[in-house]
């Protein structure tokens, strides 16, 4: 009996990839001649590397097959040439989730740790929030009698103890924060402690502030220094009466009366969670509507959901020009003037003020001017593969930015995608992250989520391509699941080209919808149309069906052959 053997290329480690979108290669054997085999394990010898393939026959004899190779100089990098491969300024999300996939792939990775590992996400922003949103949600169910008659319950007054409530979300930091360390920990990635600083091309140094500073070199560098809460001009925060995201997830009070400045996620959030826990809440928003970053329709039901009937009054079209805390017995005064012609308006004087106003990149003292980069509004411009422009609009070679501090998508799922992205560029493959697909929620009760295009958005973009869209929706009172729960109020939408299909946006008000948007957000990421996810099977009686009738009701063009286009980065 004779063996047929044909030649298979086997791509080297990441250490021999480039940028380009060819690696170099060795040549060995297809599996086909020997059976399923592993991967092959390579071996560091100083700069000469060698590739180790051992198999086992279809026969039982073992075959080993080895190939080596010195990398030159011809753009590619001898392995000793750097401290490291990678060296990631920030351990938030972003830089957590790179420095995992960088492991993944093979590269000696660093991470640089100014402050606490988990960043603003894990220590000040959606891990300890999402503890008090879940105290808020049993809250606002067991105190609301009617919803609970429905059900056939009985439930006597409800009451919390604040201090154990900030101890759930302090405790769940804590615990999230250890994990993402020993993570790190585990696979080998060195945690390096102190503030990362650009001192050079490939070179950061890092320590505290104060002490000596030591220096590291990288093949590449990721920023992800992430972001801080902004605070307006005329705004004096004390930490106390007049407060950020940051001091509110410590719920050292709760104030009987707050105002809360700004009506995106992060001022949508807390008034659930304050008038849970029985404060009055006053938003001050300096657009015209409430809820200004939300599809209009969703954005109107939301209102009447989660506003109006709560203990919430509305100030919109204002800024809040001078704010100061409250002291010698004096309330916090908050002085509004219009939004369009700067004239004074009102005075408000409550309890406490929560500046939820939006985040502010972090980007000082990054060392960016020894590399020529200028910030933008304080955001590091980069292109749509995260490569650093320089101050003239050229790339600066191997050097990227993730997560907040570019701007892109200001979401701590969005930092750690472009992270990866990163990573997959740096070992070989090109990539580049469709922003479009990525999901974003608001953890109100109901909860609000949306993928790709706000209605406005998708109009305007068919008017200037010139195409037509239509929208199909579906309501949670036609969801069997969501009525077993008494849970009806809530509505999905379902933004499409009928000429091909193409999903250009859905957004969900309801029971969940922050888990039910990522259906969605993957059909848009792979590029599948409406006219094939609707044969998908869902499970019944689920609140799945939710999109899947959504996709049932939509009406695409029964000839449409065009194919969609690939996909655009912001």
């Amino acid at each position: 009996m004779q063996a047929s053997v044909s030649l298979l290329c086997i791509p080297l480690p990441p250490q021999f990839t480039t940028r380009s979108n060819s690696n170099l290669r060795l040549c060995g054997l297809r599996k086909e001649a020997f059976g399923f085999c592993s991967v092959s394990q390579f071996q560091n010898r100083g700069s000469h590397w060698t590739s180790v393939v051992s198999r086992k026959s279809r026969w039982g004899r073992q075959l080993v097959f080895s190939a080596s190779a010195t990398v030159a100089d011809n753009g590619s990098v001898h392995p000793t040439t750097f401290d490291y491969d990678l060296v990631i300024i920030g351990a938030g999300v972003g830089g957590h989730g790179a420095a995992l996939h960088a492991v993944e792939k093979g590269l000696k990775t660093a991470i640089i740790e100014g402050d606490v590992m988990g960043g603003t996400c894990v220590n000040r922003g959606c891990v300890p929030s999402k503890a008090l949103l879940a105290v808020s949600g049993r809250m606002r169910e067991l105190q609301d009698e009617h919803h609970m008659k429905a059900l056939g319950l009985q439930i006597a007054a409800a009451a919390y103890d604040r201090q154990a409530v900030a101890d759930h979300a302090n405790n769940l930091a804590s615990k999230i924060r250890g994990n993402l360390t020993n993570s790190l920990k585990a696979l080998g990635v060195d945690i390096l402690t102190g503030f990362g600083t650009i001192v050079g091309p490939q070179k950061v140094k890092y320590g505290k502030v104060g002490l000596s500073d030591n220096v590291v070199t990288a093949k590449d560098i990721i920023i992800a220094t992430g972001s801080v809460p902004f605070v307006p001009k005329g705004i004096e925060v004390d930490g106390k009466t007049v407060i950020t995201s940051d001091h509110a997830l410590k719920l050292e009070f709760v104030p009987d009366w707050i105002a809360i400045v700004g009506s995106g996620y992060i001022g949508l959030e807390f008034s659930d969670v304050y008038t849970a826990l029985g404060s009055e809440v006053t938003f001050i928003e300096a657009l015209d509507q409430l809820m200004p970053g939300f599809d209009p329709e969703i954005g109107k039901l939301a209102q009447r959901v989660l506003i109006n009937p709560r203990k919430i009054d509305y100030h919109t079209g204002v800024f809040a020009s001078k704010i100061t805390p409250a002291k010698d017995g004096k309330p916090v005064i908050i002085e509004l003037i219009d939004a369009k012609t700067r004239e004074p308006k009102d005075t408000v004087e409550v309890d406490a003020a929560l500046i939820a106003t939006g985040r502010a990149p972090f980007t000082k003292g990054l060392g960016l001017e020894n590399i020529n980069v200028e910030t933008q509004r304080g955001f590091v411009p980069v292109d749509e593969r995260m490569r650093v422009i320089d101050a003239v609009g050229n790339l600066v070679p191997h050097l990227y930015c993730i997560g907040d501090a570019n701007g892109k998508l200001m979401l701590a799922h969005a930092a750690s995608a472009q992270g990866i992205s990163v990573v997959e560029q740096l070992t070989g493959k090109d990539h580049v992250l469709n922003h479009l697909s990525i999901p974003a929620a608001c953890f109100t009760h109901p909860e609000i989520s949306m993928v790709g295009l706000t209605e406005p958005q998708a109009r305007e973009k068919a008017e200037r391509e010139g195409f037509e869209i239509s929208i199909a929706k579906t309501s949670f009172k036609a969801n069997t699941k969501a009525l077993a729960e008494n849970e009806g109020e809530g509505l999905a939408k379902l933004i499409y080209r009928p000429d091909n299909g193409e999903i250009l946006g859905v957004h969900i008000f309801g029971m969940h919808a922050a888990d039910l948007i990522h259906e969605a957000s993957n059909a848009i990421a792979l590029g599948t149309r409406v006219q094939d996810i609707k044969f998908a099977v869902h499970a019944h009686p689920t609140l799945s069906e939710v999109l899947d009738e959504l996709y049932k009701l939509a009406k695409v063009n029964p000839h449409a052959t065009k194919q969609l286009c690939e996909p655009v980065a912001l």
